[in-house]
């Protein structure tokens, strides 16, 4: 498909089609990843004392230009949950009150807001919703709120099925009834076109060790600048009290968490620069028609209804496909890797077995013919 596999440090021996759990960071940005790391050892006092905040003012930067928003919108943070664990433990919720979510979300924020409900009395709901239609999928889940509702919260794409949700409508209803909106954005940067000013969700938190191919431990939070204040700092360190402020409060309270290793965050500009270099509307664009190729492919080796009706709408470049009912997953998994080499995840999600399969640049048709020949044998 694209020549780019030589431009990622991937194992050769393993077919790697797992991009959707932790990235996989290109040559060119682990790289300088590398050299802010040797920078800041080179003058430790240098560089966390005196030029910290104009480091990170210009990566923020950076990365507010390629989110289409204003750069005092966002802090960077490691990753989605600790962007959104900020969020959810500065809501000051109780208990009539609600917040809405679906029964598609990622692991580790549902146990987020379930451990704070059980704290403080409000009520998470998980919602069925339908994905046949996006239209369908808004009236499915709005049926959910009600005059308890404070918050909702929705993945943009989510992790067990992968699916795109139409976000935009949702937010747009919510602001009209006071709702505030809270949106997980783990695998939308570098998948899919995000310009958060105009999607309008008052927090959403993003991963860019994912598709935008950044290091790990790269991630941000956004919070629209009428609701900042609601914010608490997670870790109260020097930017709480500021003797001399900087940007504003929200940068203050959550940019300097002490002593820490900023590298992977001073690195995202290179990765943006790198994607920018290779085309990548091009590239995700034939990643996203390769996955929904395969997808097909599964489907009709195993002749099952897929979780899905129309690819196109719900996918991007990670797809899912149904699997036999009677599958072992765990020991498909292992037999996966062990005797074919292939990195993949299997999920068991609302009584349904699905194998998730993420197609990024360093992929090739090659790679899916080997994928299908390896379900053939295994399923079989």
């Amino acid at each position: 498909m694209f020549n780019l596999k030589r431009q990622f440090l991937l194992d050769p021996l393993i077919t790697f089609l797992n991009h959707g759990s932790f990235g996989a960071t290109p040559k060119p940005v682990f790289y300088e990843y590398q050299r802010w790391q040797r920078e800041l050892e080179n003058q430790p006092v240098e560089f966390l004392g005196r030029r910290f905040y104009d480091l990170m003012r210009s990566a923020r930067e950076s990365l507010a230009e390629y989110l289409g928003t204003d750069a005092g919108n966002l802090i960077y943070a490691q990753n989605v949950t600790i962007a959104l664990n900020i969020v959810a433990r500065s809501l000051e919720l109780g208990t009539d009150d609600e917040v809405l979510s679906t029964n598609h979300e990622y692991g580790a924020l549902d146990r987020t807001w379930r451990f704070l409900s059980k704290e403080r009395g409000f009520t998470y709901i998980n919602q069925p919703v339908d994905i046949t239609l996006h239209d369908a999928f808004v009236e499915s889940f709005w049926r959910g709120v009600t005059s308890k509702t404070r918050a909702i919260f929705l993945s943009h794409i989510t992790s067990p099925t992968a699916t795109i949700f139409p976000v935009e409508k949702i937010i747009q209803r919510a602001r009209e009834r006071g709702i505030i909106t809270v949106i997980d954005g783990a695998h939308a940067p570098g998948q899919i076109p995000l310009q958060l000013d105009s999607l309008g969700a008052d927090f959403y938190g993003g991963n860019l060790h994912k598709w935008l191919c950044a290091p790990k431990g790269a991630g941000f939070l956004f919070a629209r600048p009428e609701v900042q204040h609601l914010l608490k700092p997670l870790v109260v360190s020097w930017g709480y009290e500021s003797e001399t402020p900087g940007d504003s409060t929200f940068i203050d309270h959550h940019e300097w968490w002490g002593t820490r290793d900023i590298a992977a965050f001073l690195a995202v500009p290179e990765a943006i620069r790198f994607q920018q270099k290779q085309a990548w509307v091009v590239v995700r664009a034939a990643c996203h028609q390769l996955a929904v190729e395969t997808w097909g492919r599964i489907h009709d080796l195993t002749g099952l209804a897929p979780l899905h009706s129309d690819p196109d709408t719900w996918f991007a470049q990670m797809i899912v496909a149904t699997l036999p009912t009677d599958t072992d997953l765990a020991a498909l998994k292992t037999r996966l890797y062990d005797e074919y080499q292939i990195e993949i995840p299997l999920i068991a999600w609302n009584e349904r077995k699905l194998i998730r399969l993420s197609v990024q640049g360093y992929n090739s048709r090659r790679d899916m013919d080997k994928l299908l020949f390896a379900l053939k044998k295994l399923l079989k």
